[in-house]
């Protein structure tokens, strides 16, 4: 391959780890972009877990071998068996400096002058019908981060020096992009995490709430809104201060995630202020009124505050229809405003009468909650 084409190869590289738009999609396009820049007939990308002492795999791209598969669970690779990895990453470039060359192994055995031979690598290219591979390291902030691994089939050409060299090149083009992907999702996480309690944000919420209710009306999964309102935040920040008032809101974000957890793919939230909500889609309208209830009792064994108000509004239940996602959020708000009012150690769940659980109906109302965050909407019996 001539100077011109292997450019045209690191720009295609960088362009489609560029293009991809999860973390997946970067793997596949980058151990796809090196594959082909190679020459390769398979490319791997590994990542190296140190506190698991492996590397495991995250994709595997082109002729697969059998038991081979392109996101696989549970492929992992002890490093002790690699000892090219800590040696390499953490003695040679430690003294030498600058990036880590790559290294040719062939099935053949060790190549003259190439000092990543292992017996396991090349075990593996036998048994998988491949005639040599050449392994490049990806390092991240200065640290060893995982692997570029491409293999030629029996027959092909043996990866030559200039090979390596070239791999050496892409490792980083690699890592670039990876780096990349990696701030884009902090990015992403951030806009969608409350910074106190690690729960998602309202901006997370209204995301997946409008997802939940097209799904609702695309083929009728239930969609369940549970909305809490924290009890004697102010009294607390008033008293105690604020850093007691923190950490009321964490623990009680704690309580949250762990009754979420009853409900599965919930996503436990803080809309702000001291209103927190979870939002379950598929569970039963029944198993969301049970989680409720045991955020309820939860929160009351907390050491400070003075309990939670809890509503509920689910698609299961009878509410008439529910075409947007500002109505079931209504509903559930109305809901928890009535708990509120009425001190109720219980969740209010819209739609249901009988003890402990009053019917709430919308009216058009609002009440201003004094920090302006969110708009709630008075709930009375319906007559």
């Amino acid at each position: 391959m001539g100077e011109d084409s292997r450019l045209a190869a690191v720009v295609a590289l960088a362009q489609g780890m560029a293009a991809a738009h999860s973390s997946r999609e970067v793997w596949r396009a980058a151990a796809h972009g090196a594959r082909r820049a190679l020459g390769g007939s398979f490319a791997a990308l590994s990542v190296w877990e140190r506190e698991l002492g492996r590397l495991r795999v995250l994709v595997n791209v082109g002729e697969l071998a059998e038991g081979e598969e392109e996101f696989p669970d549970d492929e992992a690779y002890p490093v002790h068996q690699f000892a090219e990895i800590t040696e390499f990453l953490h003695e040679r470039w430690a003294a030498g400096g600058g990036e880590p060359d790559a290294w040719v192994e062939t099935a053949r055995g060790p190549t003259e002058g190439q000092p990543g031979y292992t017996h396991q690598r090349v075990a593996a290219l036998r048994r998988r019908g491949r005639g040599c591979c050449v392994v490049a390291p990806i390092v991240l902030h200065g640290r060893a981060w995982g692997e570029l691994y491409v293999a030629r089939p029996v027959g092909a050409p043996v990866f030559a020096r200039g090979d390596a060299d070239f791999a050496t090149v892409l490792a980083a083009v690699v890592a670039a992009g990876i780096a990349q992907t990696e701030r884009l999702e902090e990015a992403r996480r951030l806009a969608y995490t409350d910074a106190l309690t690690g729960l998602a944000n309202r901006r997370a919420v209204d995301v997946r709430l409008d997802e939940a209710i097209e799904r609702h009306r695309r083929d009728g999964t239930v969609v369940s809104l549970v909305v809490c309102d924290l009890n004697g935040l102010k009294r607390v920040n008033d008293t105690l201060g604020h850093a007691v008032g923190d950490r009321l809101l964490e623990r009680f974000g704690t309580v949250l995630s762990l009754c979420g957890a009853m409900l599965p793919g919930a996503l436990a939230a803080r809309l702000g202020g001291d209103e927190f909500c979870l939002l379950a889609v598929g569970p039963s309208a029944d198993e969301a009124v049970k989680a409720a209830g045991e955020v309820c009792r939860r929160a009351v064994e907390l050491e400070i505050g003075d309990g939670v108000a809890c509503g509920v509004a689910s698609t299961g239940d009878d509410i008439g229809p529910v075409r947007s996602a500002r109505r079931l959020l209504r509903l559930a708000d109305a809901a928890q405003y009535r708990a509120k009012a009425e001190r109720a150690s219980r969740p209010v769940v819209a739609g249901r009468e009988g003890p402990g659980d009053p019917v709430v109906s919308l009216v058009d109302e609002p009440v201003g909650k004094p920090d302006g965050e969110r708009r709630r909407f008075r709930g009375r019996h319906s007559p």
